[in-house]
């Protein structure tokens, strides 16, 4: 017996463990300080009265022995699926059905989906990353290179066809930048895909937090992302099921080369190696769609937005470079004099009692950068702004 050699390879701790632990030790060790976090993207508004009404009717299905519902389809119910093919088509976007995949969340599918694709692939992610991108293809033993993502290319690096890549990542409003491709920079990837003969595994997580027009919301939008790409979604952002877990990837037909379908494919693997997500799960995702369900979503969509804003106009006030903080619920800055990643993070704990997350811990390009989320409450969030603006004014 051998073990993954792969995982020495990897950190030792998640990023965000690393974080909660650094932050935990400062409490720890100051029970009079109150610290303030807005480091981990997790959200703190509540699921919406629509979806927690479906999620009360579904429990109560599950008592009654004609309603009863035991394993149900590795691709997800019908009725949720329809539902999510609604939620495309009144954006222009026509996805056929059995291109709907329903899941546990985008973070496993991101991962899960290597399952079909070679080793010998050349995986391309931009630095700074979402670390799970990297994670998972290091420990399947890939060979990774890196689109330099930076302040002069305001963290949206653009196709460099000297570049051979086989798998892509992009995730677009991106985490953890906050930075969002417009219609004509998502176009380059997918003709840079297309002509690599490439995947784009696209992380459309953060969607529902686009305002702007010239801004897509998902990449199925551009011409030629049918025979490129592979969209992943989640309801944890989008409404508030961090801790519920539902996501779904959409997977289109003509996505297939040398006899092989990746729609079939991954079909295939869920099918062996997935159950499903739970029958009452599903149904409150299927609220989320109702036009009061729609309603109540915004409205907490729109809350955080609040909070972005919040920060954004700090950073305006202070004059601090910063990317994101309107069409993403994440504000990217860049470290006041000079300071590393790890540096502020501890000037901040230490003088603010603020929690954030380290650009460094990203990728070589973020170290020297800072990320804040949106997703506290407003009351935490308007506290550790002001508390920022006094440290950093000095």
């Amino acid at each position: 017996m051998k073990y993954n050699s792969n995982f020495n390879d990897i950190a030792e701790n998640y990023l965000f463990a690393e974080v909660a632990d650094r932050a935990s030790a400062y409490s720890a060790a100051h029970p009079d300080k109150k610290v303030l976090k807005l480091g981990i993207g997790d959200v703190t508004l509540p699921l919406v009265p629509e979806v927690i009404k479906a999620l009360h009717a579904a429990v109560d299905e599950m008592s009654r022995k004609s309603d009863f519902k035991g394993y149900g389809p590795y691709e997800g119910y019908d009725f949720l699926r329809e539902s999510i093919r609604g939620y495309y088509r009144s954006r222009g976007v026509n996805i056929a059905l059995n291109e709907i995949f329903v899941s546990d969340g985008a973070k496993s599918d991101l991962g899960n989906i290597l399952d079909i694709f070679s080793r010998d692939n050349v995986v391309l992610v931009p630095d700074p990353v979402y670390p799970v991108y990297v994670d998972t293809n290091v420990m399947a033993g890939r060979k990774i290179i890196y689109a330099d993502a930076s302040e002069k290319n305001g963290f949206l690096p653009e196709p460099d066809y000297s570049v051979k890549a086989d798998i892509i990542y992009i995730c677009s409003p991106n985490n953890p930048t906050g930075a969002a491709y417009t219609r004509e920079g998502l176009k380059a990837w997918v003709d840079y895909a297309n002509s690599m003969n490439a995947v784009i595994l696209y992380d459309a997580a953060y969607e529902c937090f686009i305002e702007d027009e010239n801004l897509v919301r998902s990449v199925f939008e551009i011409d030629g992302a049918r025979t490129c790409a592979i969209e992943f979604c989640s309801f944890s952002k989008t409404a508030g099921f961090t801790g519920t877990r539902c996501g779904y990837t959409v997977i289109p037909q003509e996505l297939a080369k040398d006899g092989f379908s990746a729609n079939k494919m991954w079909l295939r693997r869920q099918s062996t190696k997935f159950n499903g997500v739970p029958y009452i799960v599903q149904r409150g995702a299927a609220a989320v769609f109702t036009a009061d369900g729609m309603r109540e979503i915004k409205e907490n969509i729109s809350y955080y937005k609040k909070n972005a804003k919040l920060i954004a106009d700090a950073m305006d006030e202070l004059g601090v470079w910063y990317t994101g903080g309107k069409n993403s619920p994440y504000i990217w800055l860049k470290c006041p004099g000079g300071m590393n990643s790890w540096q502020f993070f501890d000037y901040l704990l230490e003088n603010a009692q603020v929690v954030g997350t380290p650009g460094s811990g990203f990728g070589r390009n973020g170290d020297g950068f800072f990320r804040l989320t949106a997703f506290g409450s407003e009351e935490v969030t308007r506290e550790a702004v002001g508390r920022i603006k006094l440290l950093l004014k000095k």
